[in-house]
């Protein structure tokens, strides 16, 4: 081979690689924006960002964007249920009670100790495909799991996992569900 042609396929070589460098980075963009589509879309902050009172009215907070219930908040017992009501949220729509206790909207940032840091796009997929917390332990209690969420492909998860964990970790230990039986005993003795 001589070197002009040797010359000619090292260029075409780069300029190969340089395009599928630039395609790699267009189609993770896409992904990355497709995902917040589908995060805020599908109501995530409504209920795991903690609300806040603005001018508007009640809001969330997004100096706390997907952080779950705050931590310093602390509940023991639950919201009381009256007449054709059977749940009930607090102040900042993070913790809800009804007949399976008192739950708490999950940490969805990328916080490697209180938030989805150490999942795996198939922990997140099965999660949200099976309600169990990681796809495979307890039960996610109301309002979690919303059944049309079923209907994201894996595609759509997998955006989405990839949008939560680029947006900023939150340090943020949301308590454990209260039983029903626990709840109750709270409410009880308050």
């Amino acid at each position: 081979m001589n070197r002009s042609r040797s010359i000619t396929l090292i260029v075409l070589a780069i300029a190969a690689s340089a395009s599928d460098t630039a395609s790699a980075e267009e189609k993770a963009a896409d992904t990355l924006a497709r995902g917040k589509y589908l995060v805020t879309v599908a109501g995530c902050n409504d209920c795991h960002t903690p609300w806040k009172v603005g001018p508007a009215g009640p809001e969330p907070d997004m100096s706390r964007m997907l952080s779950g219930h705050p931590e310093s908040i602390a509940i023991s017992a639950p919201a009381t249920a009256v007449g054709q009501w059977i749940a009930a949220a607090n102040t900042t729509n993070t913790a809800h009670s009804g007949p399976w206790g008192v739950s708490f909207t999950a940490n969805l940032t990328p916080d490697a100790e209180t938030g989805l840091g150490k999942w795996t796009q198939s922990t997140f997929t099965q999660t949200i495909r099976t309600g169990r917390h990681m796809g495979r332990g307890r039960k996610i209690l109301p309002p979690m799991p919303i059944p049309m969420y079923r209907n994201f492909t894996d595609e759509d998860l997998a955006a989405m996992f990839t949008y939560l964990q680029s947006i900023p970790a939150i340090k943020n230990r949301v308590p454990e569900p209260l039983s029903p039986a626990v709840a109750s005993a709270a409410a009880t003795s308050e």
